[in-house]
């Protein structure tokens, strides 16, 4: 006898849809199974015409603890999250401090104890201090983050040896190391010219062939060294015309974001600040680029980036456009934004699973329990209803950041249940039952 059963649904994963009903116990998923099959459950919930979705994993989310909780804590970043069908998140290291040693690590993960609504798995950063690598590993982070400009001292590493020199610190460990490209000359060189403190000066700061060249470095290095990478947010067609010529001489993957997949340059005059992020918002050209190179399937996984401020850090006078904090919040409207591009032909409801759920999973070591709908897994599960539509509006939102870019969006389906670990967590966009999230860490 399940536990649970799910009645009357098509089930959606990433190689394609199929009806089943789905039966839960122990917090697993115990069975799929043909409709209408006998099966005995203590409870039976019929989502007749309904669709259910592995739970999303956000690969990149900054929920900012310690230190920063004025901006986002793990309890607020996780409601957001919880709302917006992400049932796992991957946290990103640049609190305050920085997450760059054992003990950083240890403590993160003491402080999300009890006051996390999904799962929330932990990233490191490496510093020039590369002998507090060992120490990391043995408390398995999904990912650790290697920076290539715009960070301080203690974590950049500028050059094509630097970068080569830290992965070759994990030689032989089973990990993936995020990557931003970027190139600390040009940064540098573009703010001693542009003193003028403009959008157009920030977009120079920040250009396209700045991110080609750290793909290119990226991923020269991987090979050399033999590393797994993760290339994070690109957003540019020169990007994306470097990361199709390279990406098979590695072990490589790739992400974008929501936020470059509709918005341009051309938006900051009616958002600014709501906006303002790194990298830079680029020409049309280049989002028409990157969604045609998501259409296309280069791209391996889309993430949030989800880097909320409070309103008035936001809403403050900055002497320059490049002053304002960069980032934006996105875990709520994950799920959306993913149904706004199925909605316009871009990509399939197997292909969000695929981006959103399947890869992130396995590529940052989850891939054993999470990102699918299959026996044996996490029964982290979203229904969706596709007969009724869904609105986004700044009012909604529970981040601490109070807004959202897509205020005002309506999408044809509507998340009506979420399910971490068999339990119902979110009902009718509404927070159920105590936080129930626990810290995972990367399958050896």
């Amino acid at each position: 006898m399940f536990e649970t059963l799910i009645r009357g649904a098509t089930v959606v994963n990433a190689d394609g849809p199929d009806r089943r009903d789905v039966g839960i116990t122990d917090g697993k998923i115990a069975a799929v199974i043909p409709p209408g099959e006998r099966a005995e459950a203590k409870t039976v919930l019929d989502a007749s015409g309904s669709l259910l979705l592995p739970g999303l994993v956000d690969a990149h989310a900054h929920l900012r603890e310690p230190g920063l909780t004025h901006k986002e804590d793990f309890s607020s970043g996780t409601h957001a999250a919880a709302l917006g069908g992400v049932t796992t998140v991957l946290d990103m290291p640049t609190d305050e401090p920085w997450t760059a040693s054992a003990g950083q690590l240890a403590d993160k993960m003491a402080m999300a104890d009890g006051r996390i609504h999904v799962d929330v798995g932990l990233q490191a950063v490496i510093s020039r201090d590369l002998s507090l690598i060992p120490g990391l590993l043995d408390l398995a982070p999904v990912s650790f983050e290697l920076f290539t400009a715009d960070v301080p001292e203690d974590f950049l590493f500028p050059t094509f040896d630097a970068v080569a020199g830290a992965l070759r610190s994990f030689a032989g460990a089973d990990t993936l190391i995020g990557i931003s490209p970027g190139d600390q000359s040009m940064l540098t060189s573009s703010i001693e010219r542009n003193l003028g403190g403009t959008i157009a000066a920030f977009l120079d700061s920040r250009p396209p062939q700045a991110e080609a060249g750290g793909i290119r470095r990226a991923v020269l290095a991987a090979a050399r060294t033999g590393t797994r990478i993760h290339v994070r947010q690109i957003n540019s067609e020169l990007g994306v015309e470097a990361w199709s010529r390279l990406r098979d001489r590695a072990d490589t993957s790739v992400e974008t974001t929501p936020q470059n997949l509709f918005f341009s340059a051309d938006d900051y005059e009616t958002q600014g600040a709501r906006l303002k992020g790194s990298p830079p918002l680029r020409s049309r050209q280049d989002v028409e680029a990157l969604r045609a190179a998501l259409g296309a399937g280069l791209i391996d996984i889309v993430a949030t980036d989800h880097a909320p401020h409070a309103p008035a850090e936001k809403a403050a006078s900055y002497a320059a456009f490049a002053d304002i904090p960069g980032g934006m919040p996105g875990l709520q409207t994950l799920l959306q934004t993913m149904l706004k591009l199925v909605d316009d032909g871009l990509i399939t409801l197997p292909d969000v699973v695929r981006l959103c759920a399947r890869n992130p999973a396995e590529r940052f070591g989850l891939g054993r329990r999470k990102g699918r709908i299959a026996a044996g897994y996490d029964a982290d599960m979203l229904i969706v209803d596709p007969r009724q539509s869904s609105s986004i509006s700044n009012a909604e939102q529970v981040s601490r950041a109070a807004y959202t870019p897509f205020d005002g969006w309506t999408v044809k389906a509507r998340l009506t249940s979420v399910f971490l670990r068999g339990h119902e967590i979110v009902r009718n966009q509404k927070l159920v039952g105590p936080a129930q999230g626990k810290i995972v860490t990367r399958e050896s």
